[in-house]
């Protein structure tokens, strides 16, 4: 369900309980007051077992330049999450994923920059695998490079590596090994999230 060029991308508004609650446009849904609304992170592996990490593009508004996992997004309506994975995941990255699996169901944070510019997300979390080199969109990229996995998390968890709060978040809670690990359960998604 990717958006066609020049039309609206929507984000799925959602209440306390994960339910959808309507939509917004993506350009103008995060600002000081950002609604709750449903998103998606995922970290990419090789067939080595390497992440790839991406540095956000400068213009972004939020986090601009920062380092973070692989790729984030936000699913369309009625979008299933697994595909919102591989359509931003081709978009963003210029690769095919494969063994996409979800490994956090309940992420959720809620992050303030400096200048008050909010993210406020139900974030379900997935590992996949691409065999591709990356080919990042330079308007979402500004960098990228590829880690192993053991190294990232652990220069992560000391506070050596600096990364966007949410990734910080995410590591904490990820399996030693994400991509190897067991698939979590659909039903522990928000209400808000379509099952695949």
């Amino acid at each position: 369900m990717s958006a066609s060029p020049g039309a609206t991308e929507l984000v799925v508004l959602l209440d306390e309980d994960g339910n959808a609650v309507g939509t917004a446009e993506k350009a103008t849904v995060h600002d000081t007051r950002t609604p709750l609304h449903l998103a998606f992170s995922c970290y990419v592996f090789d067939g080595s077992g390497n992440l790839l990490v991406t540095r956000r593009a400068l213009h972004k508004k939020t986090w601009p330049g920062v380092w973070t996992n692989s790729v984030c997004g936000h699913p369309g309506p009625g979008e299933a999450l697994p595909d919102a994975v591989r359509r931003r995941a081709r978009d963003e990255l210029g690769v095919d994923v494969v063994d996409v699996h979800l490994v956090l169901p309940a992420f959720r944070y809620r992050a303030v920059m400096d200048d008050g510019v909010v993210e406020n997300e139900m974030c379900p979390v997935f590992a996949a695998r691409t065999d591709d080199p990356a080919r990042p969109a330079r308007e979402e990229v500004d960098t990228f490079e590829w880690v192993p996995w053991s190294r990232f998390r652990a220069t992560v968890l000391d506070g050596s590596r600096q990364v966007s709060p949410w990734c910080v978040d995410q590591v904490n809670q990820l399996p030693a090994e994400p991509l190897s690990a067991p698939a979590a359960s659909p039903d522990l998604l928000p209400p808000a999230a379509a099952r695949p």
